[in-house]
């Protein structure tokens, strides 16, 4: 008779716990480290999307007076006042620019209309009432100005993100789409996420044939093929696009043979518009597509095609009933991968795109470096990661519910 042997669950939890805490010590500073250098500068950098404080730092008295005004009319003698004197005061101490550039951002002629007004007030004139402040500039008298004001008083605001999407709140606290010349970032936005799907479905019937050849041949013979499919990765991106430019030109290889051929009476525009980006982008994140959908073609047992066909089915039949279910999620992961990357490209949409070709990936460095806008940057970005979160939880949804 085999004696039994009993196992206490509190045991077994016991020998675990210190296995898990062992696990946890050793990936400790990695998430550290992940959390110091990437994950708090991130949403310190999204948090200027929401937040509001140039002018509450730079005219705190102001900032409280504005915040309790209720919008109505034109604001009072005391308003005016307390606006006038820190506008003032940052003038003389050459702070002023902070404010007149976040008004100028709302509307356009603030930072003209804080200047000058500073400027005669430090000449001498009067600015202890609404009236004087109107007899310095008449654009006082319109409450557009002042409803901008209160709208930047902070600490919160929803400017960035309005703006982001061409709107706008109005002097009556409404939220209106802004002018058809200001309106660009829906077109942009639009454009990034239309250029980034066609990318991706390039990628996908490109790579699939690729990735199955790799994977059905013997290793002797897939593994110098492999290594053509990595060699992208061993050239700087700036590299490639470059390349790029030098094929697709006017004069250029591309159309230099297809003249010769005879296929062409004159050279084609194949670069500066949106064909140069997709040729440029498909050539650059095509390798991120192969390389996770060969992963997962490698460990699709033959055995299961065979058995498909022993059963009567036809070659198409087993590939779409068998074969291609088994790699959806790698279809998935790759497709995901080239999307978001594709989202983020910069060099080459601006190296081989023309003017109307732009991602709002280019709109975001102009924010960052050029203007040093952070609030409109982050705003951006905040707006770029929404859909892409979206992306990544359907394709994770999907992959799960693709039968095994």
């Amino acid at each position: 008779m085999t004696p039994s042997i009993s196992v206490q669950p509190g045991s077994v939890r016991a020998t675990r716990m210190p296995r898990r805490w062992w696990t946890f010590a050793l990936v400790a500073p990695l998430l550290l480290f992940l959390l110091a250098s990437f994950i708090v500068p991130v949403l310190m950098m999204l948090s200027r999307a929401v937040t509001d404080h140039e002018l509450a730092d730079s005219w705190p008295k102001s900032a409280a007076a504005l915040s309790r005004w209720d919008g109505e009319g034109l604001p009072d003698d005391a308003l005016a006042r307390t606006v006038a004197a820190e506008m003032l005061a940052t003038r003389q101490a050459g702070t002023l620019n902070r404010v007149a550039n976040r008004l100028n951002y709302d509307v356009v002629g603030s930072r003209t209309l804080l200047y000058l007004t500073a400027d005669r007030m430090a000449a001498g004139a009067p600015g202890n009432s609404l009236a004087d402040l109107v007899r310095i500039d008449p654009r006082w008298a319109n409450r557009t100005y002042w409803s901008a004001m209160r709208h930047a008083a902070g600490p919160l605001t929803s400017y960035y993100l309005l703006a982001s999407l061409d709107r706008r709140i109005d002097a009556d606290g409404n939220i209106a789409a802004v002018s058809r010349e200001q309106a660009v970032f829906v077109d942009i936005f639009l454009r990034t996420f239309k250029i980034s799907l066609v990318v991706a479905l390039l990628c996908t019937m490109l790579g699939y044939p690729v990735a199955y050849l790799l994977a059905s041949l013997p290793e002797r013979r897939a593994n110098p093929l492999l290594i053509l499919v990595l060699l992208p990765f061993w050239t700087s991106a700036l590299v490639r696009t470059t390349a790029w430019v030098v094929l697709l030109q006017t004069n250029g290889v591309v159309n230099g043979l297809l003249e010769q051929a005879g296929l062409i009476d004159a050279p084609l525009q194949l670069i500066y518009n949106r064909l140069g980006v997709y040729i440029a982008m498909t050539h650059v994140l095509l390798p991120f597509f192969i390389l996770p959908l060969y992963g997962v073609m490698k460990g699709i047992e033959p055995s299961a095609m065979r058995a498909a066909s022993s059963l009567g089915a036809t070659p198409l039949t087993a590939f779409l009933k068998v074969y291609l279910p088994q790699t959806m999620p790698g279809v998935a992961a790759g497709a995901i991968i080239v999307f978001t990357l594709a989202l983020g490209y910069y060099i080459t949409p601006a190296l081989v795109g023309g003017g109307a070709d732009q991602m709002i990936s280019g709109s975001i460095a102009f924010y960052t470096n050029q203007s040093l806008n952070w609030g409109m940057a982050a705003a951006l970005s905040l707006l770029l990661l929404i859909p892409l979160l979206l992306m990544v939880f359907a394709g994770r949804t999907m992959a799960r519910t693709v039968p095994a």
